[in-house]
């Protein structure tokens, strides 16, 4: 892997790379890019044209007239016609090609950037965990506005070979060695645009590279804008999103003092190229070989091939971002989705968890990894290690354990957002695994710590979209006491909440997150540490009522207790639990009541910190 700062090796030259993504683009919208081609292959052949009709007009009706021959009405009608109508045949085919060219763009950018966002979606979890949010904004957002760059000027510039083969059979039936200047000044253009393009790569990849960390940083700087305001840390995120920018911005200073290098000398060829046909013309005419219009035939078709060539150029120039931009989409697209069984294996009302020697580590994630895209790291020591455990369907279980133990990690594998290195987790006898995310998600409802709330009303934060009569929210909210608050809302259910519910208190928000989860009819409840900001005399009556009010709309009076699993830091609520899992050193130490527990030293030791933190 390349070291941070540098570079990323690619095996194959930007040329292939380049066409390949201009293939890419061509299969996918072909009809739209085909029209474009044929818009600006058009205007090629009216470009031509239009030099051979300005040559004919000097010869027949500039220079008689300015010698005093005279010129017929009619000659003058038929010139005035035909200049006007090669100028409507090029105006239509600029339309043309311009119309049809953004539209292949901006439906090449949309499929990307729905190819980008669907492989967000399916990816595992430890994808998004090794990348930070603000690469991947830069993955959707900045990487395929540049990847759609270079297809621009694709339409004119794929027009350039018959704009070269048309204008070279023109200036072949003027005089030979017009043919031979084009011949000489066109080739070196392209030398010196392969020339520039090899030599912007390195720097237009650091760039691109840059660009994620850049905006890294500013997703985190706002999203933690609380952290940074009490704990005072504006200078320093200035200083630091500082450095990225000036970083970034020293890698496109170096594209730019590429381009000033080669620039000047591919926008002067073209005129150099005029100036030597018009001393060459003024020979020639001397000498009889051609006249006057001939050698404004050929200046004309000079000076408007600057264009294309410089268009061709602009090209060029762009393939080394675009390309960098489309290895860093395809380094995205190249993450194996997180595996969906179809069907999902059926799973019984009555819901048994089981952890059958379950070990798991995390994949680190270091600074130079997140600055390439997120490149797979090593595997980290195990946070659990042959974890073996049952609760029984209905269970009420406390899982304790100090920070670090795998509380958290053991949610994780038990929802099917990440998969276990070694072991199984069961749901109901049948293995995450065979479930999926998707499977799991309708068995087990999670509520974490961290409560996660949309900016939307209560009553859509509650149902998700979901079909949920009204009966049901107002059950579940007094379930978990948050009846009496949403009712003193302004609008009650349809209060509309701020980003990440901040209108709320953190006990409020997490009362909701427990009603959105106990409307989702799980059978098995998690409640990680979920009741953290809550009022421990509130925690104790919710919890009273999840023991009494099981499957809230799974079938009435029939409805099953749901298998009950809490990550619990106060004492008040692992005495209420069936049973308490000690975890230690990713394993289950010990497990029963809480009084057989204090038995346990290390136990008995965590218990009473719990019993002093409360105090």
């Amino acid at each position: 892997m390349p070291r941070p700062g540098t570079a990323p090796d690619v095996p194959d030259s930007v040329f292939r790379r380049g066409w390949r993504l201009i293939r890419r683009s061509l299969r996918t919208h072909p009809l739209a890019h085909a029209t474009a081609i044929m818009g600006a292959n058009v205007f090629a052949l009216a470009v031509v044209g239009f030099t051979v009709i300005v040559g004919r007009v000097t010869d027949d009706v500039i220079v008689p007239g300015l010698d005093g021959e005279g010129v017929s009405r009619r000659s003058l009608l038929v010139a005035v016609a035909t200049v006007v109508g090669i100028g409507v045949v090029r105006g239509a085919s600029i339309m043309v090609r311009r119309w049809f060219n953004m539209l292949a763009i901006a439906r090449t950018q949309r499929t990307w950037r729905l190819a980008v966002t669907d492989r967000f979606l399916d990816a595992p979890l430890d994808f998004h965990r090794s990348r930070p949010a603000g690469l991947l904004l830069a993955h959707a957002d900045a990487d395929v506005e540049v990847a759609t760059a270079m297809l621009m000027p694709l339409a004119f510039s794929m027009s350039v070979v018959v704009l070269a083969v048309a204008s070279l059979v023109s200036l072949l039936v003027v005089h030979p060695l017009f043919a031979c200047v084009a011949l000489l000044l066109f080739p070196t253009l392209t030398v010196l645009n392969r020339r520039f393009t090899r030599a912007v790569e390195a720097p237009a990849a650091l760039g691109q590279d840059a660009v994620g960390v850049l905006s890294g940083i500013a997703h985190e700087s706002l999203d933690g804008v609380m952290a940074v305001k009490t704990l005072g840390r504006e200078d320093e995120e200035v200083a630091r999103f500082t450095e990225a920018a000036d970083e970034l911005r020293g890698h496109r200073m170096d594209v730019g003092r590429l381009r000033s290098a080669y620039a000047p000398a591919i926008y002067a060829l073209p005129n150099l190229g005029i100036i030597i046909v018009l001393v060459l013309g003024a020979w020639l005419v001397g000498r009889g070989a051609v006249s006057i219009g001939d050698v404004v035939r050929a200046m004309s078709l000079f000076s408007i091939l600057t264009l294309p060539m410089e268009i061709l150029g602009y090209m060029f120039q762009e393939m080394p971002r675009s390309v960098v931009a489309m290895d860093r989409i395809d380094r995205v697209l190249a993450v194996g989705p997180e595996a969906r069984p179809d069907p999902v294996p059926p799973v019984g009302d009555r819901v048994a968890v089981e952890f059958d020697g379950v070990s798991y580590a995390y994949q680190p994630v270091d600074k130079g990894a997140a600055r390439l895209g997120g490149a797979k790291q090593p595997i980290s020591a195990p946070v659990l290690a042959d974890l073996s455990f049952r609760i029984q369907p209905g269970e009420s279980v406390a899982m304790v354990g100090a920070t670090g133990s795998g509380k958290s990690t053991m949610v994780s594998l038990l929802c099917g957002l990440v998969q276990p290195t070694a072991g199984r987790v069961l749901l109901g006898g049948v293995d995450v695994s065979e479930l999926g995310s998707d499977g799991a998600s309708g068995i087990v409802a999670p509520v974490l710590q961290e409560t996660f709330l949309f900016a939307d009303t209560v009553r859509d934060n509650l149902t998700l979209g979901n079909d949920v009569t009204d009966e049901e929210i107002d059950a579940a909210l007094v379930v978990v006491a948050a009846d009496g608050f949403v009712e003193a809302l302004p609008d009650g259910l349809d209060t509309v909440v701020g980003e990440r519910g901040s209108t709320l208190s953190g006990g409020q928000r997490q009362r909701l997150a427990i009603a959105r989860a106990l409307l989702r009819r799980p059978r098995v409840l998690v409640l990680d540490d979920s009741t953290s900001a809550v009022d421990p005399t509130i925690e104790a009556g919710i919890l009273r009522n999840l023991r009494v009010a099981p499957g809230m709309g799974r079938g009435g009076s029939d409805a099953v207790v749901p298998t009950l699993l809490v990550i619990a830091h106060r004492l008040a609520t692992i005495r209420m639990a069936d049973r308490v899992l000690f975890l230690e050193g990713g394993s289950i130490a010990a497990s029963g009541s809480h009084e057989e527990l204090l038995d346990v030293p290390a136990y008995a030791a965590l218990a009473r910190a719990y019993e002093e933190a409360s105090l």
